[in-house]
């Protein structure tokens, strides 16, 4: 804890004493969970942004209702990252876990790719605000549990400690049970380290959308409408399609390129791809259900995608039963 004994959160709530997660993973690997890639959660805007989002897309159903702060940014949801990230380098590493967590903002900092100055450590504070107040009511399934429900991102934070500067040092936070039990089902997509180099929030979104729905698939086509209606935007739809076409331009999304296709659809791929042989092993509708449940909430054409690439690059081995080495692996991954 610090060396401190919190009593009392941002929020004017009693953060509770004891059963505290410790962040101390060193270079955990960033992980983000699957609700907030699939749907626009962060507002994209750098003002301040205090309107009333609702969202539908299938069954899903979002009402997002920012404070008097604005809305919670999509640089904000750095924060949940990196306890997303060290929560899940515990648990692989079996290690006890708590939706209470204790953290260094230093390493918090670093490990986002912000600054550490003084501006630095305002800007991660005004963050903290905006989860807090950002309130989301939603019927999105979490670890195989659908309920409609209003939450904080953040249930509460506070600075434990501070220098004699005024300058926090260690804070806790208290993560949403919705956010928690995310973690807890292994809800969550591993996201390029070079994620955090972006500095524009479509690019940010982008990246997520296409690590979400592409995966480590051929190709994800999406129409340029779908894709301003996932991605959060505000823009009119010939102002997006500009915006498209910049950043395909400069390509500059990790691990993946977008390319502009007739019918106003975007095409995006991934940026290495390894050649499968003709006979790459086919797995049957029944092996694919078992890994849904093996895996929740994974994506599990992005798994089977990925165990395809191991089993090419492992030199493609001739194998007896397919359905069993793929669910072997699925249980050892998920392990």
């Amino acid at each position: 804890m610090s060396g401190a004994n919190p009593t009392g959160s941002a929020m004017g709530q009693p953060i509770p004493q004891g059963d505290f997660f410790v962040c101390d993973f060193f270079a955990a690997v960033p992980k983000h969970d699957l609700a907030a890639m699939e749907h626009p959660l962060f507002s994209l805007s750098t003002r301040p942004d205090r309107r009333i989002l609702n969202y539908t897309h299938n069954d899903a159903e979002i009402t997002i209702t920012p404070s008097v702060k604005g809305r919670a940014t999509i640089f904000d949801a750095d924060i949940l990252i990196f306890c997303i990230s060290q929560l899940m380098a515990a648990i692989n590493a079996g290690k006890k876990t708590a939706r209470h967590l204790t953290l260094t903002a230093h390493d918090l900092l670093l490990a986002t790719g912000r600054e550490t100055s003084g501006d630095g450590y305002k800007r991660l504070r005004d963050a903290f605000e905006r989860l807090a107040g950002t309130r989301i009511t939603t019927n999105i399934t979490t670890g195989a549990q659908e309920t409609t429900s209003g939450f904080g991102l953040i249930e509460s934070w506070e600075i434990v400690r501070r220098t004699r500067a005024g300058r926090m040092v260690s804070v806790s936070v208290t993560l949403s049970e919705w956010l928690y039990r995310a973690v807890l089902s292994k809800s969550v997509l591993t996201l390029s380290r070079d994620y955090f180099s972006l500095r524009k929030p479509l690019e940010r979104r982008l990246y997520e959308l296409a690590r979400k729905h592409c995966g480590r698939q051929p190709v994800w086509r999406v129409s340029v409408e779908t894709l301003l209606k996932k991605s959060g935007s505000t823009s009119p739809r010939r102002v997006f399609r500009a915006m498209l076409r910049e950043i395909i331009t400069r390509d500059p999304l990790p691990e993946y390129t977008l390319v502009e296709e007739p019918g106003d659809i975007i095409a995006v791929r991934p940026q290495t791809l390894v050649d499968l042989p003709e006979r790459a092993p086919q797995l049957s509708p029944e092996a694919l259900e078992e890994a849904r449940r093996l895996a929740p909430g994974a994506d599990i054409y992005a798994l089977e995608a990925d165990w395809r690439t191991m089993w090419a690059t492992s030199g493609a081995p001739r194998l007896l039963s397919p359905d069993k080495a793929f669910l072997g692996w699925v249980k050892k991954r998920q392990g």
